[in-house]
């Protein structure tokens, strides 16, 4: 989570950053550039499945000894997947043609090579 995200807020303050110049992109028609390597060509979301993998760690601590303690990584799958619906239909809107364009360089969405 953290990795992914300094490493987004880095290339947007200065792309010729020798910390993330080596990262790829797409030019966007809005002049705005996507990341399609690094953490952002991994999935598109993969901030997401750090947030929920932390989730899932605190559960895991309880042990099995109840499943109330579950309860909080399966909330916050669902509110993630959602959230992702959402941010997918503002970014279709948002970049139109070149979204469908990211989508095909960064086919998955949380877990790299599998969903």
């Amino acid at each position: 989570f953290r990795g992914a995200n300094s490493q987004k807020d880095a290339f947007r303050r200065d792309p010729s950053d020798p910390a993330v110049s080596h990262l790829q992109w797409m030019q966007t028609k809005r002049g705005t550039k996507l990341l399609v390597s690094g953490w952002w060509g991994a999935a598109r979301k993969i901030n997401y499945t750090g947030d929920w993998l932390m989730g899932l760690s605190w559960s895991l601590a309880c042990g099995a000894a109840s499943p109330v303690a579950y309860f909080y990584p399966v909330y916050f799958a669902v509110l993630l997947v959602h959230r992702a619906l959402r941010d997918d239909h503002f970014c279709a809107t948002k970049y139109g043609a070149d979204w469908e364009a990211y989508k095909r360089r960064v086919p998955f969405v949380f877990v790299p090579g599998i969903l």
